[in-house]
């Protein structure tokens, strides 16, 4: 996935995910301050995504509607979307990653029917996804900061080597558990 960068940070009992605020077309800046972040299942749900805007906001309904049907257990509806995503034909068009918190789950949805929750409670999507996970991993290893401020800086580090990232930022967090 091309033109955005996603990073989700679990730490201290706190799930940030953070979004830049830059879309591309080709090779030209159409806009420097999109939301890729946002809240879903009346603010118990956070979720970023990479790729396709509409494509990724019909997913976000998707998800929203699978929460509503199995009681907000965040596993069971991503498991079933992308199921739905994989199978239906209109469906498997759609070119997006989501990623999700509950605040205890952490957890990478795509069209291929993956549903991965990483090992080390950090992952970054999108053009920009492996610079902010990389800076990410070194200050968790080496910082004491929260997941919000490790997402902050680790997109601002993506920023500055990625054409495709910008320093707008927009950040959601959740209370979880570690």
């Amino acid at each position: 996935m091309k033109s955005t960068t996603i990073l989700a940070v679990k730490r201290y009992g706190k799930v940030a995910i953070a979004g830049d605020g830059q879309i591309t077309f080709q090779n030209t800046i159409l806009k420097n301050s999109a939301r890729k972040v946002r809240r879903m299942y009346n603010g118990r749900v956070i979720a970023g995504f990479a790729g396709a805007a509409a494509d990724a906001l019909a997913l976000f309904d998707r998800l929203e509607g699978k929460l509503q049907e199995h009681q907000g257990n965040l596993l069971r509806a991503c498991v079933e979307l992308a199921k739905e995503w994989r199978t239906e034909r209109a469906l498997r068009q759609l070119e997006a990653l989501l990623v999700v918190s509950d605040g205890k789950q952490l957890l990478v949805v795509s069209g291929t029917g993956d549903v991965i929750e990483p090992d080390d409670d950090v992952v970054g999507i999108g053009s920009g996804g492996p610079y902010a996970l990389a800076a990410a991993k070194a200050l968790i290893k080496y910082t004491d900061l929260d997941a919000q401020k490790i997402a902050e800086e680790a997109i601002k580090i993506a920023s500055s080597i990625c054409i495709y990232t910008n320093d707008q930022l927009y950040i959601e967090t959740i209370e979880g558990s570690d």
